[in-house]
């Protein structure tokens, strides 16, 4: 009798683990899979907003770095993961 109810103790735990998993942890790791996909496919051309809102053109890709045309004769240098979004990409 004492186990049965130690085991239904542990069930209500169980439970919040399951929650956390399913609305926390699960799309938080598909948001970061995106987003690596995302920085793996930038490409000259794409228009993208980098996360501190700066607005250009990318115009070179290397390794970890891009190099984006924010004005007419103005580039500029950042790493992959500054980039948050591609606003449209070329066709």
């Amino acid at each position: 009798m004492e186990q049965n109810a130690a085991f239904m103790q542990l069930v209500p735990f169980a439970a919040v683990a399951v929650i956390f998993y399913f609305l926390l942890i699960r799309p938080q790791q598909k948001q970061l899979k995106e987003t690596k996909l995302m920085l793996e496919a930038l490409k000259p051309g794409d228009k993208v907003v980098t996360r501190g809102g700066l607005i250009g053109v990318i115009s070179s890709v290397k390794a970890e770095e891009v190099e984006i045309k924010i004005a007419e004769g103005v580039k500029a240098v950042f790493t992959r993961s500054a980039v948050g979004t591609v606003l449209n990409q070329a066709k």
